[in-house]
This record gives structure tokens, sequence and C-alpha cells, in this order.
């Protein structure tokens, strides 16, 4: 499966199949909540908030992925990427784009 952030890929003749998405709300432990409010005193990096937002990213393009591919899609265009706070220590990702065929 082809993901792009443009409109075509280049030498392809494309067919629309349709807007394809994936979503996940991610949320840490408690424990590493609290250990992650300490950090914003002194400052740097939430390093867990990182890796929390990387592992809903790829939860949600699976997901996105997996849409598309029922489909028939050869690859999707115009991928893009949205999140939004639910509550306190969770987020919500959602990826979304539009799946093609090749022709």
């Amino acid at each position: 499966m082809i993901l792009v952030n443009t409109e075509t890929i280049s030498g392809k003749e494309l067919e629309m199949l349709g807007l394809v998405k994936g979503s996940t709300i991610q949320s840490k432990n408690v424990g590493r909540d609290i250990t992650q409010s300490f950090k914003t005193l002194v400052g740097g990096e939430l390093k867990a908030y990182t890796d929390m937002m990387n592992e809903a990213r790829a939860l949600a393009t699976k997901r996105m992925v997996a849409e598309a591919e029922s489909l028939g899609a050869d690859a999707i265009v115009n991928v893009r990427y949205a999140s939004a706070a639910v509550m306190q220590g969770a987020a919500e990702v959602m990826a979304y784009g539009t799946a093609v065929k090749f022709k």
C-alpha cells in the first residue's frame, strides 16, 4: 500500500474509491502521568507522551490502511493526521485520506 500526502502519484492514473480513516484513543497509566507532570516543572521532552502519540499514529494508520484494503485500494492519497485531547492524559488520533486504485 502506497501512502502519500499529495493528490497524485507520479506516473499513475488514479480512480478514486472514497474517504478512508482510522482512529484510536490512547492514554498512559496514572503512574506515568504523574512522572510526566513532574517533568513539566523542569522542561524537556515528555518521552512517555511522545511514545504514546507515535503508537497512536501507527495504530490509526494501520486501521486506515485496513479500510482501504477492504475497498481494493492500491494507495491512499492526501493522507492527513489530526489529534485532539479527549481528557487529561488521553488523546484521539485520526488518520484519513482518499483510497485510490491504479487504472
